[in-house]
């Protein structure tokens, strides 16, 4: 995760893996019928949002923990195979705890 660095108040989040899903009759459904998770960790966070006076607020979320964000929240990138979404600290809903 060293080659992907967030930028002030932007975090890295990966998200949950999903897991094959079946209907009770056995019928397995595609990923394409199915809604991306909305839970994801984070691995990488910026230092920090700038405030109007100039000074960096620390962000609440930190590498490691599981959080809740909205449906169509980020950027997703790839990188070595792997798929990140970079967003906004704002746009996290929840820390799950």
């Amino acid at each position: 995760m060293a080659k992907l660095k967030p930028l002030y108040d932007k975090i890295v989040v990966k998200r949950q893996e999903e897991q094959e899903q079946r209907t009770a009759s056995g019928i397995i459904i595609p990923d394409t019928a199915k809604e991306k998770p909305q839970i994801g960790e984070v691995v990488a966070v910026g230092e920090g949002k700038r405030l109007n006076n100039g000074e960096i607020a620390p962000l609440r979320v930190k590498v490691g923990d599981k959080v809740v964000f909205n449906k169509y929240a980020g950027t997703e990138v790839e990188l070595d195979g792997e798929k990140y979404l970079i967003m906004s600290e704002d746009e996290v809903l929840a820390i799950l705890e």
